[in-house]
């Protein structure tokens, strides 16, 4: 593929692009005018988001080696890169008490620690064009529900980086803007809930007792709201206005539990939402047990 872009608006960088909104977002993105660079794992998933405006590029953010080529790759094009997506990540629901140490790792070394290095590769160039980077959080990074303790202490985490980087950043140019999706209907979303459905079958007898029918009534309540949550076209609409704003907000979410969830977290005592969460949820709980 050739580096030459400068025919664009410049080059964006998306990772997690394989489906979901990252795939959507690399697809709105090269329709406003970008060269895409759009971070895939597998080759049938570049051959399948393969299109005008977007170059899909083999990319694990965990793995260093990845992270150089794709440093190199943005070295080596004329056009300038304008913005970084950091829209990789995977959604773990499940009790702090039972998920595994290995699981947990797992989920920061994607969720946190991959964002943290590629950014780290990249800003040099974002520095010498004034670019962006656009930071997918979650509602989870603002509020904390049960069982999404381990995803959302990923999001907090990423958060507060988030925060620091932007007080680092704005003096020397490049902007940077925190999304915060809720529930949105994608791959993303089934295959966390089939995760948390393998996770809850290796609970010790005692765990299953204590926290199996939670599990039962969170998975019903996320296969709900992600059922009928904005679709991955909708994300990418906001993802692409944080890209290209002229003076973008902080912060943007996208639906409105999302919108109203980071509101309630910032006016309600703590044990007012506690009653909140807990009567949202009972309505999900299997028939034969309370919450």
């Amino acid at each position: 593929m050739s580096s030459e872009v400068s025919d664009t608006l410049g080059c964006v960088v998306v990772t997690g692009a394989s489906t979901g909104i990252g795939a959507a977002s690399a697809r709105e993105l090269a329709r406003r005018g970008f060269h895409v660079l759009a971070g895939v794992r597998r080759d049938r998933d570049a051959d399948a988001l393969r299109a005008p405006g977007v170059e899909p590029v083999i990319l694990d953010i965990t793995q260093p080696d990845h992270i150089a080529e794709l440093a190199a790759r943005v070295g080596s094009q004329t056009g300038a890169l304008r913005a970084l997506v950091n829209n990789a990540g995977i959604s773990v629901n499940a009790p702090v008490e039972a998920l595994p140490l290995d699981e947990w790792r797992r989920l920061f070394e994607v969720n946190l620690f991959g964002h943290v290095a590629v950014t780290q590769a990249l800003l040099p160039a974002l520095l010498r064009h004034s670019g962006r980077v656009v930071n997918i959080s979650s509602v989870g990074g603002k509020i904390a529900m049960a069982t999404y303790g381990p995803y959302a202490s990923t999001k907090f985490a990423l958060e507060a980086v988030s925060d620091a980087l932007r007080r680092e950043l704005t003096p020397l140019g490049v902007r940077l803007v925190v999304v915060e999706p809720g529930g949105i209907s994608t791959e993303m979303a089934d295959r966390g809930i089939a995760t948390t459905s393998r996770l809850a079958e290796t609970m010790s007898p005692e765990q299953r007792d204590r926290y199996g029918p939670l599990v039962q009534a969170v998975t019903a309540q996320t296969t709900a709201f992600t059922t009928s949550g904005k679709s991955a076209d909708d994300a990418a609409q906001v993802i692409a206005k944080a890209v290209t704003a002229r003076k973008p907000r902080t912060r943007y979410t996208i639906g409105r539990d999302a919108a109203v969830l980071t509101r309630l977290s910032r006016v309600l005592p703590d044990r007012m939402l506690d009653r909140i969460f807990v009567a949202g949820l009972r309505p999900y709980y299997p028939k034969t047990t309370t919450a």
